[in-house]
């Protein structure tokens, strides 16, 4: 597989639709599955990444399939590779403590991960976790480091790129994070 950075999300208020549209997305368009699984709050999640046209196409085959029990779906083009690393949960922050921490809090998971992508893209910061959905209600949770200025910048960014949809759930701009609120991260 080539370097991943197209990928379509989409969330499903039913398990079995989950499913259904899994073999959809599949049958419609060369996509790989990244991620399909239920998660919190019985919904469903399923990303998929591929060429522009490939995730795009892909989308419309599970749209038609999804019907009622689609919550959400996106598409974002040209992710930034640290969102990966994020998702991965494999970034350590080292000794040093960040100028300050932003938090950015999402009603979805497909939507956390558009938050953090507008985040890292904008700002020179550290992106360091994306939870998605589980143990935290089906919602999503962006953490991210740096200077008090490019945190605030990327904060913003995150704002703005959830403003439309409406799916911001909260956000915090923490200056002078504490050692021990960081610790599992160090």
């Amino acid at each position: 597989m080539g370097k991943i950075n197209n990928i379509g999300i989409m969330e499903f208020s039913s398990l079995a639709a989950g499913y259904q549209v899994e073999d959809a997305l599949l049958k419609t368009a060369p996509v790989t599955i990244l991620l399909a699984r239920p998660v919190c709050s019985g919904k469903f999640l399923i990303v998929v990444s591929g060429s522009v046209a490939a995730v795009k196409a892909s989308l419309s085959g599970g749209i038609r399939a999804g019907g009622d029990s689609i919550i959400e779906y996106r598409i974002i083009n040209n992710l930034h590779p640290a969102v990966f690393r994020a998702l991965g949960l494999s970034v350590e922050l080292g000794n040093v403590l960040p100028g300050a921490l932003g938090v950015v809090e999402t009603f979805s998971a497909a939507s956390a991960v558009e938050a953090a992508d507008a985040a890292v893209k904008n700002a020179e910061i550290t992106l360091f976790r994306i939870q998605l959905a589980m143990a935290m209600g089906g919602k999503g949770l962006v953490l991210f480091c740096g200077a008090l200025g490019d945190v605030r910048a990327g904060l913003d960014a995150a704002i703005t790129a959830m403003a439309e949809s409406g799916m911001l759930a909260g956000s915090a701009l923490i200056s002078a994070p504490s050692e021990e609120l960081l610790r599992e991260y160090m």
